[in-house]
């Protein structure tokens, strides 16, 4: 049943009340609609939940198009309330700039693959191995993203500083995901591509890499800490030499930066993707304790990023446009994966050798 008060249809704009009963008629197909009504120029639907409304959503989300609305599904107290609101209007990307920082970071990245192995051949290899990583995360994100019709940009690559030469790359969106399934799934794809090209990556570049005693290194080498899977990489296809020191190849320590892309998109605060995931299974308030405790096993484990993660923290995740609605099943069960990724790819900040 559904019905207006006329006391707030007369401060209504008459384009709004005009609209109404459309958008009235389009929510009932798909809804069971308990009361309707103009709020604050919004239309607004108190609907019941039932077994098919994640597609019935999905429907209206379709249908509401043709009036440049968006449906908003969300808990209001104890009741379901669904808004229909203007779609806003988006710029178009200005894909010269992704063009731009892409060679700016070709640039800076084969600057450092140089700097670490002294030829064109292993900076060319460097540089392959890390825009590998990099790309296939955030196109990851991009074709799943455009799989759920959430309009987003291509990557934005960030030049940075050796011995890295980026601060990684970003994609953004333009619209909300319909329901907590496409944010999973958005939050997902990024780290699990980036993850299996940086296992390549660090397959290759273990075989790459030498075996030397640790007396032939210069004193002021410096090591790094691995994390488990790096250490199981090189017990299992250990690379060649004789020694106790692994002197790792350019390639290789691109998969150890992959690894570490992976660890810290995965911790979940904010709008990094384990903040997705995490905001898509939980609901807003859960996602919120979780944030402070993302930031905290960042200060244990990898403090400089606690900063960042603190600034991207404060801010609420604004959700998708069903959050009411619960993912699958079988995401649900990929999150313990997840889990799994992050774990094999801790790396401590504090150095466990030298």
């Amino acid at each position: 049943m559904c019905g207006a008060s006329s006391n707030e249809n007369l401060t209504e704009p008459l384009y709004v009340l005009t609209q109404f009963e459309q958008i009235r008629a389009m929510v009932e197909s798909e809804f069971n609609v308990e009361e309707g009504f103009v709020e604050r120029n919004i239309p607004t639907f108190y609907v019941k939940m039932q077994e098919d409304s994640k597609k019935a959503f999905l429907r209206l989300t379709q249908r509401m198009e043709s009036l440049k609305l968006i449906p908003v599904l969300k808990r209001r107290e104890k009741r379901i309330v669904l808004l229909a609101i203007p779609k806003p209007s988006t710029k178009p990307s200005q894909n010269i700039i992704n063009i731009g920082l892409l060679f700016a970071t070709l640039g800076t990245v084969f600057l450092s693959g140089y700097l670490q192995s002294s030829d064109i051949a292993g900076a060319l290899m460097f540089t392959g191995a890390i825009m590998a990583i990099l790309g296939s995360h955030e196109m990851g994100h991009k074709l799943v993203a455009d799989k759920h019709a959430v309009e987003a940009t291509y990557p934005y690559f960030i030049p940075g500083l050796p011995p890295i030469g980026t601060f990684g790359a970003v994609i953004k969106q333009k619209s909300l995901p319909p329901n907590n399934d496409a944010l999973f799934d958005i939050g997902f794809a990024g780290p699990v591509a980036g993850f299996i090209v940086a296992i390549i990556a660090t397959l290759i570049g273990v075989q790459l890499s030498v075996v030397i005693p640790s007396s032939q290194l210069p004193p002021d080498t410096q090591f790094i800490p691995v994390p488990l899977l790096f250490q199981f990489i090189t017990i299992l296809f250990p690379p060649s030499g004789i020694g106790d020191v692994i002197q790792l190849h350019p390639v290789a320590f691109a998969g150890w930066v992959g690894m570490l892309i992976t660890m810290l998109n995965l911790v979940p605060v904010g709008m990094f993707d384990g903040g997705h995931v995490a905001r898509s299974l939980v609901g807003k308030k859960a996602h919120q304790i979780l944030s402070y405790l993302g930031i905290l096993l960042l200060v244990i484990i990898w403090y400089p990023m606690a900063f960042l993660a603190l600034l991207f923290g404060r801010s609420q995740h604004p959700g998708p446009l069903d959050d009411v609605s619960q993912p699958t099943t079988l995401r649900k069960l990929a999150a313990i994966g997840l889990i799994a990724v992050f774990i094999l790819s801790v790396i401590p900040i504090y150095p466990l050798l030298g």
